[in-house]
């Protein structure tokens, strides 16, 4: 039986939530995980469309790529255009799993895709990933405390090393105090210096689970104040980064590049800012609303970016900076994307029915074109 954890953990081993944005909201955010899992949707956001093929279609999971529940909200009701499709997926039992910005950045994920598909050579992050805050935690115990003082440093979070946990080191040694008038050791008396053996534990940490782990340590301790030193470490970048960068097969106009992207992802109402005939030999890659990146497109020398969405003054600003822009479309940029999860998800679990959804569609359409004036 595969249930909603077996495919929120898959998702996990290849779209790490590690990887998402500090902003995003990502991982199984609505549902019972111990239910069991015969049919699968991906689709790009929960929408009332989308909800109700879901139902329509008996799925138990849907792995939308936007993150429902956004922000706060304070009533769910069936009645609200913005919580109806939830309300609908309640009644249902239908879980809702989001991997968002982490499929945007792992490799083989979305990004990835878009630079496949325009078989870019040399492909790099466009903005590499930034590096983990983390942290070894020093604590001196005697051998009595090693298992409480571990235990409750591990259950806090602490001594995880890549797909390893439980992980610490202990030193045997000597230590030394000398109790004050106030004080009330645990070993030995007050008002002489003591000399005890002990162990030094050593055991890493992520930054934010480091004040849950030196509260944790305290309170598993016997020692009235124990010695515990925290160490800051330099860690390299955390994952692949986000955005791509590479050479095309062969330099072309920007115009010859916007047709070219118009037909790749079937996008009728793509724009394009800068010189058509300007060559383009290296472009830069960010699926969604990515005209943030506009400017490690230029540093990382991108003669244009290609994105979902642009707002109007950073096309003004892509023109002052002379670099291409081509915004293809939010949906035009993810949904092959989601398309492609949904391939992923049926490949891991062979037995599971999964398909991209059939009804959702880009809400927006271009059919005429305004004169101007």
């Amino acid at each position: 039986m595969t249930t909603v954890a077996d495919v929120t953990r898959w998702l996990d081993d290849f779209a790490p939530t590690r990887l998402a944005e500090s902003w995003d909201n990502v991982g199984l955010l609505w549902g019972d995980p111990s239910t069991e899992v015969t049919r699968v949707m991906t689709c790009l956001t929960v929408t009332p469309r989308t909800a109700l093929e879901a139902v329509h279609e008996r799925a138990e999971l849907i792995v939308s790529h936007h993150p429902i529940l956004f922000r706060a909200t304070q009533r769910v009701r069936a009645d609200r255009p913005e919580t109806g499709a939830l309300w609908t997926l309640a009644r249902a039992g239908i879980s809702i799993l989001s991997p968002h910005t982490s499929f945007d950045n792992t490799v083989g994920g979305i990004n990835d895709g878009l630079a496949m598909r325009f078989g870019l050579q040399d492909v790099r992050p466009l903005r590499p990933g930034a590096s983990p805050t983390s942290f070894k935690v020093v604590v001196f115990t005697p051998e009595a405390d090693r298992e409480a003082v571990l235990h409750a440093a591990f259950h806090a979070g602490a001594g995880r090393i890549g797909a390893y946990s439980e992980c610490s080191f202990a030193i045997p040694g000597q230590g030394t105090f000398f109790g004050g008038a106030e004080s009330n050791p645990t070993v030995g008396q007050a008002g002489r210096r003591e000399t005890v053996e002990e162990l030094r534990l050593e055991i890493v940490c992520p930054g934010e689970r480091l004040s849950a782990v030196l509260a944790a340590i305290r309170q598993a301790h016997s020692y009235e104040e124990p010695a515990i030193d925290v160490y800051p470490l330099q860690c390299g970048p955390q994952g692949p980064g986000a955005g791509r960068v590479g050479r095309l097969p062969q330099a072309m106009t920007l115009r010859e590049l916007s047709e070219r992207v118009a037909r790749t992802l079937a996008s009728d109402g793509l724009q394009t800012v800068g010189d058509p005939h300007r060559p383009v030999a290296s472009l830069a890659i960010v699926c969604g609303a990515g005209d943030d990146f506009l400017g490690d497109a230029v540093r990382a020398g991108a003669e244009a970016l290609l994105t979902g969405e642009a707002r109007f003054h950073r096309a003004l600003e892509a023109e002052a900076l002379g670099i291409g822009l081509i915004v293809a479309g939010h949906h035009a940029t993810e949904r092959p994307g989601v398309e492609d999860l949904a391939r992923r998800i049926g490949d891991a679990f062979a037995h599971l029915t999964v398909w991209p959804s059939r009804r959702e569609a880009d809400p927006l359409w271009s059919e005429i074109r305004g004169s101007g004036g």
